[in-house]
């Protein structure tokens, strides 16, 4: 991050991607490379796991 990009805000979205990122067990790799340093397939992971607890908690809402 360079000096004149502002800090990311936690968001709920960005604290499910970390959440989901630690129990992947990728919270580590995340923290030393940041989220470039993930491959496609460990990246799309924790996408398609996104989107099923959005799903999910859409659902329970809607209920």
């Amino acid at each position: 991050m360079t000096k004149n990009q502002p800090k990311k805000e936690f968001t709920p979205d960005l604290m499910m991607k970390y959440e989901i990122a630690e129990e992947l067990g990728l919270i580590d790799k995340v923290k030393k490379l940041g989220w470039g340093g993930l491959t496609a397939k460990e990246t799309g992971r924790i996408g398609g796991l996104m989107t099923v607890r959005k799903k999910q908690l859409k659902k329970v809402a809607e209920e």
